[in-house]
């Protein structure tokens, strides 16, 4: 199997996820980065600590690299939207059938054997096992059957779950000539119902078979649509009644909600630039002053961050900028189940 993780511009998380899978991960299995245009200094020190890891980056790594050393000038703002899904899918394409899509802030917190968990995989004929679900079972509670189907994991099937073919879920997903609001009068569907639709999708921590991926993203051009994919998960589950998903019976990857990419996607106070933090600490990782398994299994500490940022003490990244930042990016999640350090 392949495990692919998709970077930009977080040396420091990926060091860290890099170090958890060195710790933790058991079985047989390649490890590629994907990277969207970190800074070349840092892709080198990282390729000289893993050299059996393998570095592809994007068509648009230029590009991006020019935009981070811009902000960092000029205070303008990274596009994060422009993400490659033509490399993501490429690289999906020619791995082997089995692959674990993470992100460069994504970390393992157990040991795991992946080898295990693809002989469960193949035997009971299973597309996608979560690793990772951010302590929220809502939607799994609510919506599926959940029993227990081995030592390792346990089958979560959808109940009662809307499903048919890409024209009509296209109507559903999309609210195409009002066919959810008419659904939604006629007391069939209501405001939590698309949530059903997640218990077949994992954005970054779901182990898939590849042809399960690269259904949920074929159509994606550049730009991540959380609708597109769950309406091509519906449309292959609607094909494939007869499989059943998956889940890790403890929870074994966990994610920051301490920093993003860029920005783009998690606004907040326009006094704090995420893209500057993320430099600080960077820099500081680069010059071994940044432990990267710092506070290890829990994301960072707040203390050790404010050191950072109060020794630059730059005033587009002060600590409580930050902190209220990061707390208003917690508290979204938050009022969605998930449980945050």
């Amino acid at each position: 199997m392949n495990i692919i993780i998709k970077s930009f511009n977080r040396a420091f998380y990926l060091d860290r996820c890099l170090k958890s899978i060195e710790n933790n991960v058991k079985g047989n299995y390649d490890i590629i980065i994907l990277d969207d245009g970190t800074p070349s200094k840092f892709i080198e020190k990282l390729k000289i600590k893993y050299p059996n890891v393998c570095f592809n980056l994007s068509s648009q790594v230029k590009e991006k690299q020019l935009a981070i050393e811009s902000n960092l000038k000029n205070g303008t703002k990274i596009d994060g939207f422009k993400i490659p899904t033509d490399l993501w899918k490429i690289t999906v394409e020619k791995s082997d059938d089995y692959v674990l899509v993470i992100e460069d802030d994504v970390w393992f917190t157990k040991e795991i054997n992946l080898n295990n968990i693809i002989n469960q995989m193949i035997l009971y004929k299973i597309p996608l096992v979560k690793l990772g679900w951010l302590g929220n079972l809502n939607d799994e509670i609510n919506f599926c059957e959940v029993k227990d189907l081995s030592v390792d994991l346990k089958s979560v099937i959808p109940k009662k779950i809307f499903t048919s073919n890409k024209f009509i879920m296209n109507l559903f997903m999309y609210n195409k000539y009002k066919f959810f609001t008419i659904l939604y009068k006629l007391g069939i569907v209501d405001n939590y119902t698309k949530n059903k639709y997640w218990t077949l999708n994992s954005i970054l921590m779901g182990l898939y078979h590849k042809d399960y991926w690269l259904s949920i993203w074929k159509d994606a051009k550049g730009l991540v649509d959380e609708k597109q994919q769950l309406r091509n998960a519906a449309v292959w589950y609607h094909n494939n009644k007869k499989v059943i998903f998956a889940r890790t019976k403890e929870e074994v990857l966990k994610t920051t909600f301490q920093s993003s990419a860029t920005g783009s996607y998690h606004k907040g106070q326009e006094e704090f630039d995420v893209n500057r933090m993320n430099h600080i600490l960077n820099e500081a990782w680069y010059n071994d002053e940044f432990d990267s398994i710092e506070n290890y299994p829990k994301d960072f500490s707040n203390d050790y961050i404010k050191k950072f940022l109060d020794k630059e003490n730059h005033p587009d990244a002060q600590y409580q900028e930050w902190f209220n930042w990061a707390e208003k990016f917690r508290q979204q999640y938050r009022t969605l189940g998930a449980e945050i350090d």
